[in-house]
């Protein structure tokens, strides 16, 4: 397990400066390679593929018991045999280290 996954989401109160690009940078490094920064960097995302429906759901489902647990939640696009994660902390208009946190510990999740 790596330094990030083993981090708690700590509580992201309005008013807290959002990561720059240039931290958001430095944390992707620690995340799968497949997690990207988006445009403006307000957010990180990742494309999983599955073989069927029923491995999608045991990872959303996975996932949901991870942001429940963590206190911090994505935004999910859900299909037959793909799952699109998006990281963002809305509270912020942006990146925090929570995102991250909870990056690190998706890329835990068995994928078959």
């Amino acid at each position: 397990m790596n330094e990030l996954a083993a981090r708690k989401c700590k509580p992201c109160e309005g008013g807290t400066a959002p990561l720059t690009h240039t931290q958001a940078q430095q944390l992707l490094g620690q995340l799968s390679s497949a997690w990207v920064l988006t445009e403006n960097a307000h957010a990180i995302r990742r494309e999983f593929a599955f073989r069927d429906f029923y491995r999608t759901m045991s990872f959303v489902n996975s996932l949901a018991h991870i942001a429940n647990i963590e206190d911090h939640h994505p935004d999910l696009e859900v299909g037959y045999n793909y799952c699109r994660v998006t990281f963002t902390t809305h509270a912020i208009r942006g990146l925090s280290e929570n995102d991250f946190v909870c990056a690190a510990k998706v890329d835990l999740i068995p994928l078959s």
